[in-house]
């Protein structure tokens, strides 16, 4: 599948009321978004209907009350995912769950569950969880160590892979004359005994069609990328601009060839939340704008969730990005190092630290063709291999999808219809072989020679 051309790959991050403190108050977004399947359903479809990848739902197992609108009040991903894979036909669904507060066996059959529904169209977005106050949610005093839910998660998706080929693929004949349900022998424990986890198995379920779901990852700290390379099949990057994401692109990508593992089967798709107008300096205008519009304060808030919700008011806005030795990195570490690292380098004040990292950057500016000319340049610069767009606001999703994406396909970088089913068929991913199926396959091999 990776002697095929390149082909742009595009999600969409339905995010209802909004990840920021501003959008939820514009007129033509609803107030109950978050928490309206109608809403998530129709722009799922709206989706499909442009031919996008998949659909993706984020979430995290704490908040504040200053948390952004949209992590208030949202409905659980599993839940939610399973109702638009029922009202959809091609379109992968994607969503988060986190492997320090689950357990693989619950993991492995929601997901497992999820793949039979939307018939082999489930991605699971892996992470380890930033935020300390979630471990008091979940019977712990304390979260754990950054290192630790890294080491943790790797072993979590390597039972939980182990629990979803618990039958071979032909291990149900369904024998009605002769009574025969399940072939035995290919049915299979797990018995894992690791450092971290104790799983007999097997799994009460069987394989969908695309073999396995979809393993998404998002982390920017050197264990986070580490991980990325040794499980992901996609990853959600954060880049700020071309050369960042490009160098983020070339670090993952040799880091999974360094493994032996082939780096054009890793996806990496950063996020995307472009403003789009007729011209270039109307688009420019409306941004800036949208910036002139901001509250500094809430800005604080999103900064300060890099820190685990550090309250950054403490500070003088117009002093120079204050020290933090001593405050905890064991949330989003990748993030809040980028933060410490950039605002020394360039000599950022607090204020303008509040301004470039506590709001999604983005330089897709312009006219349906700019914003267009720059997927391409990230596209062909080896930067991206595709973009998750950021949905809330329907007119912008409508331009996007209706302005932006036929100059694509004009191009030849988009689809103009699915050719496939499965979310591992629109990805260029392959189907996964059934280990044990792998494994007597080999010993036959082997006893032929």
């Amino acid at each position: 599948m990776t002697d095929q051309p390149r082909q742009l790959k595009l999600g969409a991050i339905l995010e209802g009321v909004g990840a920021d403190h501003a959008t939820w108050r514009q007129p033509d977004v609803a107030g109950d978004a978050s928490i309206d399947i109608d809403w998530y359903i129709e722009n799922a479809r709206a989706a499909e209907a442009a031919k996008f990848d998949l659909v993706f739902i984020v979430d995290s197992p704490f908040i504040t009350p200053d948390t952004a609108p949209h992590f208030l009040n949202r409905l659980e991903p599993l839940t939610l995912l399973s109702a638009i894979a029922v009202s959809t036909a091609k379109i992968g669904v994607v969503g988060t769950l986190t492997t320090s507060y689950w357990e693989p066996y619950n993991v492995a059959r929601q997901f497992g569950s999820l793949d039979h529904i939307s018939k082999g169209r489930a991605g699971w977005n892996v992470v380890t969880t930033g935020l300390e106050g979630a471990a008091r949610n979940y019977g712990r005093e304390e979260h754990f160590d950054h290192a630790v839910r890294y080491a943790r998660a790797h072993e979590f998706v390597e039972v939980v892979k182990g629990l979803w080929d618990s039958y071979e693929d032909d291990a149900f004949p369904r024998d009605k004359a002769n009574g025969i349900f399940l072939d035995k022998r290919k049915q299979h424990r797990l018995d894992h005994k690791g450092e971290h986890f104790s799983v007999a198995g097997p799994l009460a379920l069987s394989r969908s069609r695309q073999g396995q779901p979809v393993i998404f990852q998002a982390g920017d700290s050197s264990e986070g990328r580490n991980l990325g390379a040794l499980i992901a099949e996609a990853t959600f990057a954060s880049a700020e601009d071309f050369e960042t994401g490009r160098a983020y692109y070339q670090d993952l990508k040799a880091r999974a060839a360094a493994l032996g593992r082939d780096p054009e089967l890793i996806k990496v798709m950063p996020g995307l939340s472009p403003t789009i107008a007729e011209t270039d300096e109307e688009a420019q205008a409306i941004a800036a704008a949208a910036r002139d519009g901001l509250d500094v304060k809430k800005l604080l808030v999103q900064l300060g969730r890099a820190f685990n919700y550090h309250d950054f008011t403490q500070y003088d806005l117009d002093s120079p990005f204050p020290d933090l030795t001593g405050v905890t990195l064991n949330s989003y570490k990748g993030q809040a190092e980028r933060i410490i690292r950039l605002s020394a380098r360039d000599r950022l004040t607090l204020r303008q630290a509040a301004y470039r990292f506590g709001v999604f950057r983005s330089d897709f500016v312009g006219s349906p063709e700019t914003i267009a000319n720059e997927i391409e340049r990230w596209f062909v610069g080896r930067a991206a291999d595709g973009f998750i767009l950021r949905v809330t606001r329907s007119k912008d999703f409508a331009l996007f999808r209706e302005r932006v994406v036929p100059i694509l396909q004009q191009r030849g970088l988009f689809r103009h219809e699915y050719e496939h089913d499965t979310l591992r068929g629109h990805l260029g991913l392959p189907a996964p072989e059934n280990r044990y199926a792998r494994d007597h396959n080999l010993l036959q091999a082997v006893a032929a020679e």
